[in-house]
């Protein structure tokens, strides 16, 4: 039986009840997983399910289809991240123009008490959801005493002095502070997905590369010194790479690809899952006048990613291993 499920219409998911908590959960930073946590503790304490309801694509996504704001993780990866947490079920709703425009008391009728039976519901700071934002906590708390259930929204969770928030998290990536997103996500920030076929152009200068589609507008662009997790070449540890993360100016590019050079590697990579994690930032995507000064930087920005992960990386491995190509 899967534990994700899309849609707000359907048959009872929680027989015994659950506790419900929600939110974007974009990037999964400490906030969310505070949340999350206390939503777990609190099921099992019960003995009831386990529940994270979240959107796809996030409603700010939704609204703001001409110009969407950045995201941290694609779906994959958000799903993977929140059912990591001990989650019974995870509800991904597709957020469409009848979810849009659905006020809040009937969302709360037909999905936490119909399809999940909610015996506690729980948000983070100031969450608002349904039709122009009419949901918030004091709703939550008058419809549970009807309905049968409890709510209540967990404080903030705080570092270095400030509040944890996606927001914050964005502001540091394109800063290049990969040091304090890793403290805000608990985690240092990567990208993961499918490595699919590019225009080989890096492969004819020189610089083949494992391509990952970003299909959303990313939080950060540039060039960056990375580490790649989960080749299987690597015996578990991660794989020194230069990254090119952005829309290829020089080229002609559109949809933002993460294009990263694996140092010393002779591998076929088409199809594997992997994980690009950021190190440090390099330098901002420049337009050059001809692929020969593309060429020329790329060797400078190997160069100085090279020397970047073996001062600051213990776990950067000397691979000479001969491995399938990259493309």
């Amino acid at each position: 039986m899967s534990r994700l499920f899309r849609d707000v219409d359907g048959g009872s998911l929680c027989p015994r009840g659950s506790v419900v908590c929600i939110g974007a959960f974009d990037g999964l930073h400490l906030g969310h997983r505070a949340l999350l946590r206390h939503a777990v503790a609190r099921a099992r304490a019960l003995g009831v399910d386990a529940v994270a309801l979240s959107f796809e694509p996030l409603p700010r996504e939704y609204f703001g289809r001409g110009n969407p704001p950045p995201r941290l993780t694609l779906p994959r990866d958000r799903i993977q991240l929140l059912l990591g947490e001990g989650l019974d079920r995870l509800g991904l709703l597709r957020f469409n123009a009848a979810l849009a425009a659905m006020p809040a008391g009937e969302f709360v009728r037909r999905v936490l008490a119909g399809r999940l039976g909610a015996r506690e519901v729980w948000i983070g700071p100031e969450f608002r959801f349904g039709n122009r934002r009419g949901g918030d906590l004091a709703l939550l708390q008058a419809m549970g005493a009807e309905l049968g259930f409890t709510a209540g929204e967990i404080a903030p969770v705080e570092a270095g002095g400030e509040r944890v928030s996606s927001t914050r998290i964005r502001e540091a990536l394109v800063a290049g502070r990969f040091d304090e997103v890793a403290a805000l996500l608990g985690r240092p920030y990567a990208i993961g997905g499918r490595v699919v076929r590019g225009r080989q152009l890096g492969r004819t200068l020189g610089f083949p590369t494992a391509n990952l589609r970003f299909p959303k507008t990313p939080a950060l662009a540039g060039i960056y010194a990375t580490l790649v997790h989960g080749l299987e070449e690597a015996g578990g540890r991660p794989w020194p790479s230069v990254s090119s993360f952005g829309t290829r100016p020089t080229v002609d590019g559109v949809e933002p690809l993460l294009e990263a050079h694996l140092f010393d590697f002779s591998g076929d990579l088409y199809g594997r899952h992997l994980r690009v994690e950021f190190v440090a930032k390099l330098r901002d995507e420049e337009k050059f006048p001809d692929l020969p000064a593309l060429t020329a930087q790329m060797h400078r920005d190997a160069a100085e990613a090279r020397r970047i992960l073996a001062a600051t990386t213990a776990e950067v491995p000397q691979p000479h291993l001969e491995a399938a190509a990259q493309r």
